[in-house]
């Protein structure tokens, strides 16, 4: 079976790791699939939302080692090492692959949520981190287990990580390794929502609905405003928005949104 499933249902995209025995550990072929429905999504106009998932006991454990090494033609099929492979050739396979996942997570306008359960362990956690929601079952563990393999986070927790706690947090989580509960990572701003286990398939799928049938330029140009102005100075983040604004002004989704709100009554949108 694919070690990784997607499929689009009524605008909704849905992308699930499946890998269960190895707790979704990113494999090559794994990899591959992701970046392919990615690019899917990115290129779509008919996908209003991304929810990313994984089957069995957890998301996902982040890198299988071996299988990484191998699908990357570090280590020979008898499981030596390759001691011909160079330190430019490892960096050359994890930009082409690994780092493609969060490179064209961020190049995706439509909103992206990550549902996590069971464990969201080292790059596994930081892939979620890329998107722009996360909702865990209460009973998550999440943690940046790096160090414990003399590893670097190489999948944008560095990057994301001081975006949305601080340096002096993000480091402490990198460079101990602790582990924390779902309830400790939202209250640190690592995770959006926790939600009951039992109740986490309900929640989401209230919550999914609600985007994909919300005015669907508008979000997508409120997402990307608030992305872009991070890395802008305030006229120029001004001079986009009010150019958006001028676009949106425009559709048909604006004189529906006018007209319920005098009518007192709840937007349809298209």
């Amino acid at each position: 079976m694919s070690d990784l499933l997607f499929s689009v249902e009524n605008n909704i995209a849905r992308i699930t790791l499946n890998r269960p025995e190895r707790l979704n550990a990113f494999s090559v072929e794994m990899i591959d699939l992701w970046i392919k429905a990615l690019e899917e999504v990115r290129d779509s106009e008919e996908i209003r939302v991304l929810i990313i998932s994984g089957n069995g006991r957890g998301f996902c454990s982040g890198g299988d080692l071996k299988s990484m090494e191998n699908g990357l033609g570090f280590i020979h099929s008898d499981g030596t090492e390759d001691l011909t492979s160079t330190a430019l050739a490892r960096k050359n396979a994890i930009w082409k692959k690994v780092q493609r996942v969060p490179l064209i997570l961020q190049e995706i306008d439509q909103p992206v949520i990550a549902i996590l359960h069971g464990f969201a362990i080292g790059a596994g956690f930081d892939m979620s981190l890329a998107c722009d929601i996360r909702i865990a079952a209460e009973s998550t563990r999440i943690s940046e287990s790096y160090l414990k393999a003399g590893l670097v986070p190489g999948d944008g927790g560095a990057y994301f990580l001081p975006k949305l706690i601080g340096v002096d947090k993000a480091l402490e989580l990198l460079w101990t390794g602790n582990v924390l509960t779902a309830q400790e990572a939202k209250e640190l701003g690592l995770v959006t929502h926790v939600v009951e286990d039992d109740q986490l398939d309900q929640f989401v799928n209230q919550y999914v609905e609600k985007l994909a049938n919300g005015p669907q330029t508008a979000i997508r140009l409120t997402k990307r405003a608030v992305y872009q102005g991070q890395e802008m100075n305030l006229r120029s983040a001004l001079d986009m928005i009010s150019s958006s604004l001028g676009i949106v002004t425009e559709l048909e989704d604006y004189h529906e949104g006018i007209k319920a709100v005098i009518e007192k009554r709840k937007p349809n949108f298209r």
